[in-house]
C-alpha cells in the first residue's frame, strides 16, 4: 500500500509537521530520507527493512560508501545527501559552541562530539581546546586506531595545544562497539594526559567517551 493512501497522521510527513521530528520512529525519519520506497514496498517498509538488516539507523549512518551503496534502496546520489546533511548537524552543533562558553552548555558539547565521532567504524582520540574563557577555538582529531583502540600520546597533545595557544581541553573518543563505558585503560591514559597538561598550566576539563546514542563523561562521574 502506499503510504499516500495511509491516513493523513500515520504519514511520516504529516506527522512531522504536525507533532515535530522527535514524534517519528527511526523507520520514519529515514523514510522521509529515503523519500521513495520500491515496487511494492513503502518508504516506510523499505526504511523498516534496511534498520533490521543494519542493526539500528546509527549503524546504517556509519555505513561506508560501498556497503551503503550496496543496500537496496540506496545509492552515490543518497550517500552524498546524507553526508551533506550529517555535515550540516555538525556545523549547526559547532556554531552553537562558537557562540558561547563550552562549560556553559554539557549537553550540547556531548550532541557535538557524538556527531563528529559516533558514525567512525574505527576508535578516533580528538580535542576540543579552549581559551580561557573555555570558548571553542578547535576541534581537531588527533589520533585514529583500530575498531577497539586507538595509540594516544601525551606529548602531541600536549604539542597540539600549545599550538593552538589552548588555556583548556576536553578530550573524547568514540568506541565503535556502541557501548560508552570507558575501560580501564582509557582511566589511564586520562591520568597521564592530565599530568602532563598539568605541566604547561593547561586545564584538562573532561574526558567523554561516545558510544552508539549514549555518552559518558568522566567529570560527571568525579574522575577528574
Amino acid at each position: 500500500m502506499s503510504i499516500k493512501s495511509w491516513p493523513e497522521g500515520e504519514r511520516p510527513r504529516e506527522k512531522l509537521l504536525s507533532m515535530g521530528a522527535q514524534a517519528l520512529s527511526d523507520a520514519e525519519l529515514l523514510a522521509l530520507f529515503l523519500r521513495t520506497g520500491l515496487p511494492g514496498i513503502s518508504a516506510v517498509d523499505l526504511a523498516r527493512k534496511l534498520i533490521a538488516q543494519h542493526g539500528s539507523l546509527g549503524r546504517i549512518l556509519q555505513l561506508t560508501r560501498p556497503a551503503f551503496c550496496a543496500s537496496p534502496g540506496l545509492g552515490d546520489a543518497k550517500f552524498a545527501q546524507l553526508n551533506a546533511v550529517l555535515e550540516m548537524a555538525r556545523r549547526y552543533l559547532q556554531q552553537g559552541l562558537n557562540d558561547a562558553p563550552v562549560f556553559t552548555q554539557p549537553e550540547h558539547v556531548k550532541s557535538y562530539l557524538q556527531a563528529q565521532l559516533q558514525h567512525r567504524s574505527r576508535e578516533c582520540f580528538a580535542a576540543l581546546f579552549l581559551d580561557n574563557q573555555h570558548r571553542l577555538l578547535a576541534f581537531e582529531p588527533l589520533f585514529e586506531g583500530t575498531i577497539d583502540s586507538a595509540p594516544v600520546h601525551p606529548r602531541e597533545v600536549v604539542k597540539a595545544a600549545l599550538t593552538h595557544n589552548a588555556a583548556a581541553l576536553i578530550i573524547s573518543h568514540n568506541h565503535p562497539s556502541g557501548v560508552a563505558e570507558p575501560s580501564h585503560s582509557d582511566r589511564m591514559i586520562t591520568e597521564r594526559l592530565q599530568k602532563a597538561l598539568d605541566l604547561v598550566d593547561i586545564r584538562l576539563l573532561d574526558h567523554i567517551v561516545v558510544g552508539c546514542g549514549e555518552t559518558v563523561s568522566f567529570a560527571e562521574r568525579g574522575w577528574l
